[in-house]
């Protein structure tokens, strides 16, 4: 059977978009390969402990060399403006299997700006970038497993043609000893998650795990910034 000169075109668009979102999600082999480590043991430790699932880093990291010890996104030193959008404040624990803190671990994070523009040659989004953003940061954690940054709320973004990414941040957590963990953290509420092909991959009893509700406070001293926590847990390696 063959395709008539009209079908051709829309086979094309079709195999072009399957190709684009393919191309997306292909970042997250990588987690692919980390969830091999959810072992029937595992899975049972992740139902009481709450082991975080694993995701993508997608293809916007920044690179290892770009991370240093810096907790607040939203004013860069020499700056006269804080970054545009609404200031957010994450907060939390890094744990092992068995609920236990983990200290001196290393957690990094990388995101877009309010516009939902990365700061990444590889971010074709026609988006204005934000000159006063930071885009990433590094926390260490203290003795009680606890780290915390100040940001803003990431924009949403076109990742295919039928396909807006919701906003999110990334987190990649190391410690010696411990399995390395990169995942994301969503925004309980936004509409967008339901329709997210990578945030709908992960078992929908886990999904809470990465999807953090945020409420006023008056953390650090200012009036009306959201914070939301996000406790992270990591399977040791013996």
């Amino acid at each position: 059977m063959t395709l008539s000169n009209l079908e051709l075109p829309l086979r094309r668009t079709a195999m072009k978009r399957d190709s684009n979102r393919r191309q997306f999600i292909k970042w997250g082999a990588g987690a692919a390969g980390a969830l091999a480590l959810f072992s029937p043991f595992s899975k049972a430790l992740a139902e009481t402990c709450g082991l975080t699932p694993p995701q993508t880093a997608g293809p916007f990291f920044p690179g290892e060399k770009e991370f240093h010890p810096d907790t607040d996104l939203t004013y860069i030193a020499g700056h006269s403006k804080r970054a545009k959008g609404k200031v957010i404040s994450v907060v939390g624990r890094v744990l092992d299997q068995n609920c236990k803190p983990i200290s001196g671990a290393a957690v990094e994070i990388w995101q877009a700006c309010a516009s939902g523009r990365y700061n990444n040659p590889k971010d074709t989004n026609p988006a204005a970038m934000d000159p006063d953003f930071k885009y990433w940061g590094e926390d260490f954690t203290d003795d009680n497993g606890r780290y915390r940054f100040k940001t803003v709320i990431p924009g949403a973004y076109p990742a295919d043609v039928d396909w807006t990414r919701p906003p999110h941040i990334h987190f990649k957590i190391t410690k010696l000893g411990f399995h390395e963990l990169t995942t994301q953290l969503y925004f309980k509420g936004d509409p967008l998650n339901d329709k997210d092909y990578i945030l709908q991959k992960i078992p929908e009893h886990q999904r809470d795990q990465v999807i953090v509700e945020f409420v006023a406070s008056d953390h650090e001293g200012e009036i009306g910034t959201l914070t939301g926590k996000f406790d992270i847990s990591l399977k040791s390696i013996r």
